[in-house]
Order: structure tokens, then sequence, then C-alpha cells
């Protein structure tokens, strides 16, 4: 079992930029793979980026790969998502989540773990 939790939301200014951190705490292996989603009010969940828990490899929504940057420290059960240059629109609850092996990244309907979320507000 793995529990994931979020932090670092809150609110910021536009051209600003924020690290998210997900915390991983439980069974983790080298086939794991974490994602970043987001979900304005109103709009369905959606894929920003992943990374494989143990060899680095990411992928980026394509609207995602200029402002948005994935990584991981293993030796923390931490993941990452740095976001500059931040844009009213996005504003979101963020979320990350945990599956098995890096396929279906975008998916979230493939994801078998959640955290509970962080907000992120800005403000232009």
């Amino acid at each position: 079992q793995v529990q994931l939790g979020e932090s670092g939301g809150g609110l910021v200014q536009a051209v600003g930029s924020l690290r998210l951190s997900c915390a991983a705490s439980g069974r983790t292996f080298s086939s794991y793979a974490m994602g970043w989603f987001r979900q304005a009010p109103g709009k369905e969940r959606e894929f920003v980026s992943a990374i494989t828990w143990d060899g680095g490899n990411t992928l980026y929504a394509d609207s995602m790969q200029c402002r948005f940057t994935i990584s991981r420290n293993s030796s923390k059960n931490t993941v990452y998502l740095q976001i500059n240059s931040l844009k009213p629109e996005d504003t979101a609850v963020y979320y990350c989540a945990g599956k098995w092996f890096f396929s279906e990244l975008t998916n979230n309907h493939r994801y078998g773990y959640w955290g509970q979320g962080t907000q992120v507000t800005v403000s232009s």
C-alpha cells in the first residue's frame, strides 16, 4: 500500500513560480510511476506530467512541456513539480498519483493511488 501527500500549493501572482511536492510512504518499487494531474473548477482532471520512480524517465502533456518540470528524490520518497511563469489558467487542484509501470500515463483511471490534492491559485 502506498500513501501520497501533496504540499506546496498556495496563492501566487501570475509569472511567479511554485514547487509542489508529493511525499510517498509505504511500499514503492522501481517499476512504479508517479504522475501529476490537475483539475480546475468545472473541468475534467487533466494529465500534467509523469516520472518513473527509479529510472527518471519523464513524460509531459504537450501543453506543459515549457513551464513544468517533474523530478524526484528517491532517497526522500518525494516527487516534485516545478511550475514557472504561472498563469491564471493554471489555477486548479493539483494531485499526485501512483501506478505500476510506465505506461498509460495520461489516463487518470489507470492510477491506483492518489493524494488529497493541493490548491494552486494564480492571481492576475
